[in-house]
Formats: structure tokens, sequence, C-alpha cells
């Protein structure tokens, strides 16, 4: 279906969008008013957009039932100030709590069961349970629109960020497998990065890929490769060469019975070869793929 968003309903729109646009990370932001008066809601429209400086923005948008603004908005505006409590798997819950549409006054540290702890360079406090904080000042609200879902874009420098030592490895870095985040999709749905679902992709910076163009075509046009293993392929910054030591069981396997036929050949190699690429082996099944080429 094709559909044209000046045709829908804003909430058609919104239901959508949040749909296809995912999965999105969470702002847990913790914000305060200027009279002294906490509020902590999450937000999952928010991302990274600079490290230098370092820029995030989060949106709290215009309810589309009735256009009223959030309380976070207000405070942001009186206070320029906000913390942002990354949310992980092991907070969800409470972290949804939070986002009951509580009366103004009302602690959300208190309804949804954190704890807060102060920060060291702005007022609002911060989630003691959330293992990464980001301690932020706004610099500047934009407002996308007046209408119900009209976004307001908070901008904000990172001036501090907090990190747990149980996520970092012995040389101080990150380690994914240990941070599981949580991400926001369609309506109700989330979903957790856990090293379940963890994989890598070979992201080349100052070397530059071969490109799915230079392929040779047998294996450019394979009805057996997928797009995904054709961008492993391609992705090695020189074409590779038949390497005379190559060893494999399979190959020979493949070439002794097959080799009468070579169209029944060149499936069953591109095939291993599509097994190997799934495993990650992108140098094995160059030399699969240079047999039959």
């Amino acid at each position: 279906m094709i559909f044209n968003l000046k045709e829908l309903q804003p909430g058609e729109v919104q239901y959508y969008l949040q749909h296809v646009v995912a999965p999105r990370p969470v702002c847990f932001a913790s914000t305060i008013d200027k009279a002294g008066n906490v509020n902590l809601s999450p937000f999952s429209f928010f991302n990274l957009f600079s490290s230098n400086p370092p820029i995030v923005i989060f949106s709290p948008a215009r309810r589309v039932r009735d256009n009223t603004t959030k309380h976070t908005l207000e405070n942001v505006k009186e206070v320029p100030e906000v913390v942002i409590n990354i949310v992980t798997y092991d907070m969800v819950q409470q972290a949804s709590l939070a986002s009951c549409e509580f009366p103004k006054h009302v602690n959300e540290f208190v309804k949804a069961g954190f704890t807060s702890e102060p920060a060291t360079l702005v007022r609002p406090p911060m989630v003691k349970e959330s293992k990464i904080k980001l301690e932020c000042v706004v610099q500047e609200i934009k407002p996308l629109g007046t209408e119900g879902g009209a976004g307001n874009l908070i901008i904000c420098e990172v001036l501090k960020l907090h990190i747990d030592d149980s996520l970092l490895d012995e040389n101080k870095k990150m380690d994914q497998r240990k941070i599981n985040h949580v991400a926001r999709l369609g309506v109700n749905w989330y979903c957790v990065v856990n090293e379940s679902n963890l994989f890598t992709v070979p992201k080349p910076n100052t070397e530059l890929g071969i490109g799915v163009d230079a392929l040779p075509e047998s294996i450019r046009n394979s009805k057996i490769l997928s797009g995904n293993n054709l961008g492993q392929l391609a992705n090695v910054t020189e074409l590779p060469v038949v390497n005379a030591g190559f060893d494999d069981s399979r190959l020979k396997e493949i070439i002794q019975y097959y080799s009468i036929n070579p169209d029944e050949m060149e499936k069953e190699l591109h095939s291993y070869a599509r097994t190997l690429l799934d495993k990650g082996f992108v140098n094995d099944a160059w030399q699969i793929l240079l047999s039959s080429v």
C-alpha cells in the first residue's frame, strides 16, 4: 500500500511512522522547574547528532489527542538543563510507568520507584538505577509546529557522561554485549539489544570497497547469493585471487561430484559460499567462489 500522509489523520501518521522508523533509543529525561519540582519521563524521539560538540536531541511532541504539551517541555523552558538516563532492559517497566500523565507536581521518581541522586553540573537529578547518564545543558528548543503531534526539538549539549564500570572492559572500552539497551518500536512494542541478536558489519572508512559492480558477473548475478552476501564480498578493497594453498574438504567434494555439470557445480559452490558468508568467513567464501569463475 502507498499512503499519502496529507490524507491521514495525525494519529494514523503517528501509528505508521512509529512502526517503520524503528527501533528508537529511549531518552529517560529528568528535568526540574524553577520552583524545584522534578519530572521524569521517557521519549523515543531521541538520538545522537554530533560528537564535536557533543549534541543529542529529543522531542517531547504535542499530544495528538488534545494538543497539550508535556511537563518536560515546560520545565526545560524554565530551567534549560536535563539529565538523560539511558533505559536498559532491567528498568524498562519502571520507565514505562513514569510515562503516565501524573499531575504537574507529582514526582515520577517516587511513582516509578526510582532512586534520585544529585547530578554534578546540572540541577535535575539523575536516576541511580540507570547505568548510563548524560548531564546536559539545553542549547535550543525548536518547535516544529503548533498542532497535535508536532515535535519540539530539545537540542542538548552533553557536559558529562556517567558510565557504570560494569559496562567497561579491561581497557575501559564499552562492551556492547553488557548494556542491554531497550528500544521503542510501534505502539506497545519494544526490543532489547543483547548478545543473542548482536552482529558486526565491517565499516570501510579510509579504504574503499570494490563495489558490487566490480564483482565477476557470475557472482554478481547469482540466484543463490543474497544482497547481503554481495555486500560482504564487495566490501574487500581489491579483487581477491586464487590462493594455491587454500585447502577445504567440502570444496574438493563439490568439484569431484559436480565437475561434469558446470551449472550444478556453480550452484553448489555458491550455496557453500553463502553458508560461509552467513558465518562471517568472507575470505574463505571468496576462495570457494573463485573456483567457479
